[in-house]
């Protein structure tokens, strides 16, 4: 059973995180052959004040734009 789990920033609408975690399961299907019923992906959600790159929190670049 192939399990996926995925990292990111809070701030995506629950529309988007549905809509991807769909197309990832289709790929594995595709590419994998597994069944959809096998796939398990999990999202991991951290609020952007937790998350920084390069020494810049998230917080500061989503300021910036």
């Amino acid at each position: 059973m192939p399990e996926i789990t995925i990292s990111m920033a809070a701030g995506r609408t629950d529309e988007q995180k549905v809509g991807m975690m769909r197309d990832i399961t289709q790929a594995l299907v595709k590419n994998l052959g597994v069944d959809p019923e096998a796939v398990v992906i999990q999202i991991n959600e951290a609020p952007l004040i937790h998350k920084m790159k390069g020494g810049i929190s998230f917080v500061e670049r989503f300021a910036k734009k």
